[in-house]
């Protein structure tokens, strides 16, 4: 298989909305948008009391 002409695998497209949300996380808990998408990578859900509970763990590992 020759791996130069493989196309990588599409991610899935965000949720409406979403976006708006990691950017309202991200604000409310002082973090970049980047450490929010990859806490929703991570555990699998882009719910916002999940989210907000990792971030709390986090938080508490320091």
């Amino acid at each position: 298989m020759n791996t130069k002409t493989a196309k990588p695998a599409k991610l899935p497209e965000p949720e409406p909305g979403t976006e708006e949300e990691i950017a309202y996380l991200a604000k409310r808990h002082r973090v970049s948008a980047a450490i929010i998408r990859e806490i929703i990578r991570s555990i699998g859900s882009s719910e916002r009391s999940a989210v907000e509970r990792e971030i709390k763990r986090g938080r508490s590992r320091r």
